[in-house]
């Protein structure tokens, strides 16, 4: 009986498989051997496509992102929408991919290489920039004013884990409150019942705060 045919071994397929290893087990867990495994080839293998783990990690971001741009085409203001809604909208589909894998931004914070891919999607974001109206100089401080929000997550202010609630730091918080008042009052009149995939507050509602935030502000900016 003839043996089904293995698949051939590409870059592609390599990377996907780190891909998957991360979004199931996380991103510590991606090493050439685990891969190899997961393709049922040995760790050798796959320096053909890959020089070392960290060009394997770096591999994992430019195809997500590769992947992003796909979704996303050209960064074209369309008949009847503004440069606010396509950018929001943009930026929004972004943040979707991101949260189907969270471990992401982590491994981008650590990157010392910008993928080619990620600088095709800022210039795409910096295409609807252009055809709105902006300046480049305006253009470049919409950028650094965006941050990690143009890819669709933000930063945490605070992070205490995944399995804390709010009920955990009541004696706590009895205890701060001497000291920082407004700090206390805040997290006490906040809702944190709705946990975020990648924070402790619910970091869809902060996000797209933030978001408007910032366009309506860069709005406000353009008509000046």
């Amino acid at each position: 009986m003839t043996e089904p045919r293995r698949a051939t071994l590409t870059r592609d397929r390599v990377l996907a498989a780190a891909i998957g290893l991360a979004d199931t087990e996380g991103v510590d867990a991606v090493s050439m051997r685990r891969v190899g495994q997961a393709l049922g080839v040995e760790a050798m293998s796959l320096y053909h496509h890959v020089r070392n783990k960290d060009a394997l990690l770096n591999g994992m971001i430019d195809l997500l992102i590769g992947q992003l741009n796909e979704t996303l085409g050209p960064g074209e203001v369309r008949a009847g929408s503004t440069w606010r809604e396509t950018l929001r909208t943009r930026i929004l589909t972004a943040r979707t991919h991101m949260l189907a894998h969270p471990w992401v931004p982590g491994l981008l914070a650590s990157r010392t290489t910008v993928s080619p891919a990620m600088i095709q999607y800022y210039e795409q974001v910096l295409a609807i920039l252009i055809a709105g109206g902006f300046s480049y100089d305006l253009a470049h401080h919409t950028l650094h004013a965006l941050g990690s929000n143009a890819l669709g997550f933000t930063q945490e202010l605070f992070n205490p884990g995944a399995d804390v609630g709010q009920d955990d730091f009541a004696p706590d918080l009895a205890a701060m409150a001497e000291h920082f008042p407004h700090m206390v009052a805040m997290l006490a009149e906040a809702d944190h019942s709705d946990e975020g995939m990648l924070g402790w507050c619910d970091d869809q509602a902060e996000f797209e705060f933030s978001l408007d935030v910032l366009l309506d502000g860069l709005v406000a900016r353009l008509a000046t």
